[in-house]
């Protein structure tokens, strides 16, 4: 993470966490002309629209008091969808079970690309169960970039998600 996204996600946070939500990820797109936020409800629930767009509203207005980033750009609040980033250490231990596609910054077991069925993380090591049947432990230190794949027990997850929400309001 660069130290203008460090920046962000410092100024970011507050509000965002205040507001009931968790910050998954800050990221800026290749040219910088946009500022992903990606956040979710702090509870678990399912988010919704209008959460993200009055989430906009006032990270925009944090954002334009603070102007960390020069010159003009799009922010985009998101969810982190179906096929989420694993972007920190708990979502590793939340989503096992689930097929993940895992990519290091330098080769671990000579290899740079996993994907396979999470195991979790223990002790600051992802755990994989290879398409092959052998597991793989990658430190998460050496992550680069994690996330899951599309399979219909996600989308199950989801859907039963969604539905307990529903029945809640």
């Amino acid at each position: 993470m660069t130290e203008l996204l460090r920046r962000i996600e410092d100024i970011v946070a507050p509000t965002v966490v205040g507001m009931g939500f968790e910050l998954v990820r800050v990221a800026m797109s290749k040219g910088g002309g946009t500022l992903q936020i990606m956040i979710e409800p702090a509870d678990g629930s399912p988010m919704d629209v209008e959460a993200c767009a009055t989430l906009s509203r006032a990270l925009s207005a944090v954002l334009d008091v603070e102007d960390p980033i020069p010159g003009a750009y799009t922010l985009e609040v998101s969810s982190p969808g179906i096929d989420r980033p694993l972007t920190r250490p708990k979502d590793y231990s939340r989503w096992a079970g689930h097929l993940a596609r895992v990519e290091t910054a330098e080769p671990v077991d000579g290899r740079r690309r996993f994907k396979g069925t999470l195991l979790g993380l223990n002790d600051g090591v992802v755990r994989l169960r290879l398409e092959d049947g052998t597991e793989a432990a990658v430190p998460l230190a050496a992550v680069f970039r994690a996330k899951l794949e599309m399979t219909d027990a996600l989308i199950e997850e989801h859907r039963l998600a969604q539905q307990g929400a529903g029945q809640a309001h």
